[in-house]
Parts: C-alpha cells; sequence; structure tokens
C-alpha cells in the first residue's frame, strides 16, 4: 500500500483508489508512479479477476499536477499498462474528471460514472493540448463531439459523457450501474477475459505504436511554450490568461 493509492479487495476485485484529495487527485510524479506500481501487482496476481480503479474526494482526477507533473513518458507508460494489462479495468467515478485524467479514464475498459459527475478537457484554456492523452481518448469517443469538446474546454455531463463512449454507462448511484459489470466479471474465466480484453484493445494498442513519441514531443514542447507559462500562472493565481477575449 501507497500514501497516494489505496488497495482493497473483494471477491477477486481489486479496487485501486486514488487517495490525494489535498490537490484533487492530480497526477503527479509521485501518483503516476504509486498507481503504476499497483497496477503491475494486480496484473501479475492469479487472485485478481478485475481491477476498479476509483478516488476519495470529489474528483476522479483534475489531471497533470502543475506543481509537480509527472514525465510524459511515465504518463504514456501508464495508460499503455492500464490498456494492455491482462485484466480488465472498471473506472469508478463519483464527481469531476479534468484534462488528464480524462486519459486515464479512457485508457478503463469499462467505465461507469455518477450523474453528478462532469467533465473538461480544459488543455486549451491553460495553453496546451490535450496531446499525450488522445491515444486513449481519439480511437475510443465521438470524433465530432470531442473535437468540440477539445476546441472549446467546455465542461459537459455524465449523460453527454455516456453518449460519446467517454463512460460506458451513467446513473445516479454508480455502484448500482457498476455491479452488473462486476458480477458479469467474477463468473467470466480469467483466461477468456485476458483474451477478449487483447481482442478489444488491439487498435489502441497499434495508436501507442504509431503516435507515443510525436505526441510526447508535442506535449513538452507546448508545454515549454510562453503560452503555457502564462496559462499555468493565470490557473495557479486564479485569473484568467491575458488571450482572453
Amino acid at each position: 500500500m501507497s500514501d497516494l493509492v489505496l488497495r482493497t479487495r473483494d471477491r477477486g476485485v481489486e479496487t485501486l483508489t486514488l487517495d490525494a484529495p489535498h490537490n484533487r487527485n492530480a497526477l503527479s510524479a509521485a501518483l503516476v508512479r504509486d498507481l503504476a506500481a499497483a497496477l503491475s501487482d494486480a496484473g501479475e496476481d492469479p487472485d485478481v479477476r478485475a481491477v476498479v480503479l476509483t478516488h476519495t474526494g470529489t474528483t476522479f482526477s483534475a489531471g497533470a499536477d502543475l506543481r509537480d507533473p509527472p514525465d510524459p513518458d511515465d504518463l504514456v507508460g501508464l495508460l499503455r499498462q492500464l490498456v494492455a494489462l491482462p485484466k480488465p479495468v472498471v473506472a469508478r467515478v463519483a464527481g469531476h474528471v479534468r484534462a488528464g485524467g480524462l486519459g486515464l479514464l479512457a485508457a478503463c475498459d469499462i467505465a461507469g460514472a455518477s450523474a453528478a459527475s462532469s467533465f473538461a478537457f480544459t488543455e486549451v484554456r491553460i495553453g496546451v493540448a490535450p496531446a499525450v492523452i488522445s491515444l486513449t481518448l481519439l480511437p475510443r469517443t465521438d470524433p465530432r463531439a470531442l473535437a468540440r469538446l477539445y476546441l472549446t474546454g467546455e465542461r459537459f455531463d455524465a449523460a453527454e459523457a455516456a453518449r460519446i463512449g467517454l463512460v460506458t454507462a451513467a446513473g445516479d448511484d454508480v455502484d448500482a450501474v457498476l455491479a452488473p459489470v462486476l458480477d458479469g466479471l467474477r463468473r467470466a474465466a480469467p483466461e477468456a477475459l485476458a483474451a477478449t480484453k487483447a481482442l478489444l484493445t488491439a487498435r489502441v494498442l497499434e495508436t501507442f505504436d504509431r503516435d507515443a513519441a510525436d505526441l510526447t514531443a508535442l506535449s513538452a514542447r507546448l508545454f515549454a511554450s510562453p503560452h503555457a507559462r502564462e496559462g499555468m500562472t493565470a490557473f495557479l493565481e486564479r485569473r484568467d490568461p491575458r488571450w482572453v477575449l
């Protein structure tokens, strides 16, 4: 167990809980490291049938930690690890998801959200782009809807997230939404689950092989730009950046 990722298990389902509510479970270097370690352990444990990824506090993840950002290669590695893990990964969202947290969500095989959850790709509003997280988002979500949401940074609700394929299902009680999912996974043969997941994720992993290096370079270039410095400074100072009209 780490300080930032809690682990519990119930009838073969390993629940990994992001536990950094002080910064809204932002993807810091430490959180990315600890989650990768927890996923590795779960993937290698024959007693784990599936993994649930959830959170404490009101936010699943606020995206990259601007004060302690992860190395882009480490973030790519974490997203790929979720996709390639030989166990199904189920996201349980009962709160808000922003920016890089949406890439984490899209890397999961199944995602359930409470009706009160909200979502937004806020990258353009701080002067960067949703580059690395596109590795999981572009193959799995509606492209026309994603174009609007990427370009405007608008907030959207759980019903829209389900409509565009970002989450599998939403409802007032996220645990009720996911109960039949977890029951189904517990009834499935482990080897069959692994083989079926490999079928479903093959094209996503092809995207990683083709585009990861270019998108990592793009992310690094944008984060080092004057626009990003202004955008992140404005965010931390709780003001509009200079380009807002």
